[in-house]
């Protein structure tokens, strides 16, 4: 059976069995006032009356009638306390976001929210968690400044579970987010199905989400069973006095402020506002009491070689009588045993830089033994020999030492990411000459792809930082079909024309890299799989980005080819709309823009998604057109019905030389164009007969590959 628990981390110190310190009860709560209820302590400023608490914050009310109880609850609230520190957090029960379904699909289940009127979330101790096998989740809510946020997550699994992991929360059966902003006091979960587990069987049809405490939970197939007995989780919440007061500003008002004991300090919390208090270096208690910072006696707590002598908040080692010291060194006063015991020191300092030098020694030996095997192991013999079979000088290739790619980007600073990975972070350094560099930096190693890692080492020596997000709204059409054309000609070679195909897996924007002067190079190709020639799909772990994830992958777990077409299909959408791909902030039809990008051409409203700055003659108008259709093409639900990527590079770059699409009447004039553009656009495009026809790509199918030029 699943136990859910809190970790309480207490520091302990390696003391002799007979040491004590100060009852955890000791000057808790005011005296007269009820210090307990059931298993949980009650310190002040926490208190069940008004004359036993700080403010009505702190206000908390004992219920004797529940069975198993008594239990502690905040203010009148039906928030259930567990614990209260007085380092500044609180242990509290909300409910679980809970949702099941039949198997005609019919929906029982509810969400779940959390407000705190004084305090607010722990925003490292608690980690949002989604359970299920067709499941995704938000988690939504306010901030002190009354700013808003949202973020989510997504759960899916195959029938036969074979890809679930114990322990393991990446998006198999169980979804996992660590982070929240700080200073939230207010939570919503939406829990939603992708189809209502009409599609999933033989697993718990039933998802599950919620905001709680690191250690509650940990994802395996008995603990999934357990949910379904679990209402509540314990989540860690911050307290402190005085909202939007500091230290400095509370001293001032003696009579208000809160560290009434002498021997207490003032300190402000991280997160949140308001400030806390502690008892100094040396004593322990309640520090919101006159009397409540006790001194602790050091001498049950440590221990001295030959004596101890207990001090206000310290203490001092003794020496026997007859010597000299601090307590902890103690030597002979007379001047003949001082001589002998430096010549004793003096030996001893011999042996022990002996055996330092002896021990560097080792360790330098050690050290050069793992670089040689870290050089084997990721492949350095694999390097050298791929170097002299091409015929490439070792000298023309530089491995850096870690030291050196710490210097180059200022010991991995944050601001100097240009890219997020799914398997690691892209940092822009810069190389003692002044050259500037693209430096990925992995968060695992899989010695599976060390081969092509040299492979892609080989053939780039150099990369280029990506232009900054919000210049790509207003790059000019023109530059935009150039991006397109390079990075589809980049996949098109991946797919056709390389010796054995490459599946890159997680096309992206953030994966299309930019130069100076705006020439496309597809770069992060750590999710990328080789299909073997004899095969056209592979079963894969589902793997990608939100909003570019193929829906027909997601669902058979079967990676092809036209999975890159459909992830490239958003691309273009990004380039003709200079939208994101997913955008939280927009109403609900709007945040997934393949799926907003179609409900407009349904509605023939593809004018209004267009990005303005485009839109420019009627030459630039026929071109968007077209690249609106093929990318509608790339998004069709099934893989077959999409074209392939050698089709839609050729198609791009027909268009760049002045082209039209091989799919596209030649007669399309003005009033087509229009059509597309506003009313007359009915979701098809019209052939010579006037017949509604789908768009079909199989005219090209017999081409030749297109040599790109400029794309890397």
């Amino acid at each position: 059976m699943l136990i859910f628990m809190i970790l309480m981390i207490m520091m302990i110190s390696s003391l002799p069995p007979t040491l004590s310190v100060l009852p955890p009860d000791y000057l808790v709560a005011k005296p007269n006032c009820t210090d307990r209820c059931g298993d949980v302590s009650i310190p002040f400023p926490f208190g069940t009356t008004p004359d036993c608490y700080g403010n009505y914050s702190f206000f908390v009310t004992c219920n004797q009638t529940i069975h198993p109880g008594p239990k502690l609850f905040l203010q009148d609230s039906d928030i259930e306390i567990t614990d209260i520190s007085l380092d500044g957090q609180l242990t509290v029960l909300p409910y679980i976001a809970r949702e099941c379904y039949a198997p005609n699909g019919s929906r029982d289940g509810h969400g779940a929210s959390l407000t705190f009127s004084d305090f607010i979330v722990n925003n490292t101790a608690n980690k949002f968690t989604i359970v299920g096998c067709d499941a995704y989740a938000f988690i939504s809510g306010g901030r002190l400044d009354n700013r808003n946020y949202t973020t989510g997550c997504m759960a899916l699994c195959t029938d036969d579970m074979v890809d679930l992991v114990e322990g393991s929360c990446t998006g198999l059966g169980c979804c996992q987010l660590a982070y929240i902003p700080k200073d939230v006091r207010r939570l919503r979960i939406e829990l939603r199905s992708f189809a209502n587990y009409t599609t999933r069987s033989g697993f718990d049809n039933c998802s599950y989400a919620f905001f709680a405490a690191e250690t509650a939970f940990n994802f395996s197939r008995q603990t999934v069973a357990d949910l379904k007995n679990v209402t509540k989780l314990p989540m860690v919440a911050d307290w402190a006095i005085g909202i939007n007061m500091t230290c400095k500003e509370a001293e001032k008002n003696s009579s208000d402020y809160a560290c009434r004991s002498s021997n207490s300090t003032c300190y402000e919390p991280v997160n949140g506002s308001g400030y806390r208090c502690s008892c100094q270096e040396g004593y322990q208690g309640n520090p919101y009491l006159v009397d409540g910072c006790q001194d602790i006696n050091e001498c049950e707590l440590r221990k001295c070689r030959y004596g101890c002598q207990n001090t206000n908040g310290n203490f001092t080692c003794l020496c026997p009588k007859g010597y000299k010291g601090d307590g902890e060194n103690c030597s002979l006063r007379q001047s003949v045993m001082l001589k002998l015991g430096a010549g004793i020191a003096f030996g001893i300092m011999i042996l022990l830089l002996a055996a330092t030098c002896l021990c560097l020694a080792l360790k330098r030996r050690s050290f050069n033994k793992m670089k040689q095997r870290f050089f084997l192991q990721n492949g350095g013999i694999v390097l050298q020999e791929k170097l002299i079979t091409r015929q490439i000088s070792p000298e023309s290739l530089k491995i850096f030492t870690s030291s050196d790619l710490q210097r180059a980007t200022n010991d991995f600073d944050n601001n100097m990411i240009v890219g997020q990975g799914g398997f690691g972070t892209v940092y822009k350094g810069f190389l003692p000459d002044n050259s500037i560099v693209a430096i990925k930096k992995s968060k695992c190693i899989d010695p599976d792809q060390v081969e092509q890692f040299i492979n892609e080492v080989l053939q780039w020596h150099s990369f280029f930082p990506r232009s900054q997000s919000s210049e790509g709204r207003f790059l000019s059409w023109d530059i935009r079909l150039r991006i397109a054309a390079e990075a589809a000609g980049v996949l098109s070679y991946l797919h056709s024309a390389a010796a054995t195909p490459i599946i890159h897996r997680d096309v992206k924007s953030d994966n299309i890299l930019l130069d100076h002067s705006f020439t496309a190079k597809v770069s992060d190709f750590g999710a990328s799989r080789m299909v073997p020639l004899d095969h056209t799909q592979l079963s894969t772990m589902v793997q990608g980005t939100f909003g570019y994830l193929d829906p027909e992958y997601m669902q058979t777990n079967q990676l092809t080819e036209k999975s890159d077409v459909y992830s490239f299909g958003v691309v273009l959408l990004e380039l003709l709309t200079g939208r994101k791909a997913i955008t939280f902030d927009k109403p609900e039809e709007e945040k997934n823009l393949a799926n907003f990008f179609l409900s407009v051409l349904k509605q023939e409203h593809l004018l209004q998604i267009l990005d303005d700055n485009i839109l420019g003659n009627d030459q630039n108008r026929e071109q968007i057109i077209e690249v609106a259709m093929l990318a509608q093409g790339c998004l069709n639900v099934r893989g077959d019905d999409r074209p392939s990527m050698k089709e839609v590079a050729m198609e791009l770059e027909g268009l760049r030389l002045g082209g039209k699409h091989s799919w596209v009447q030649n007669e399309c004039n003005a009033e087509e164009m229009e059509s597309l553009l506003g009313e007359g656009y009915n979701g098809h495009f019209i052939d010579g007969d006037g017949d509604s026809t789908s768009v079909g790509f199989d005219s090209l199918r017999s081409h030749d590959v297109l040599q790109m030029s400029g794309g890397r």
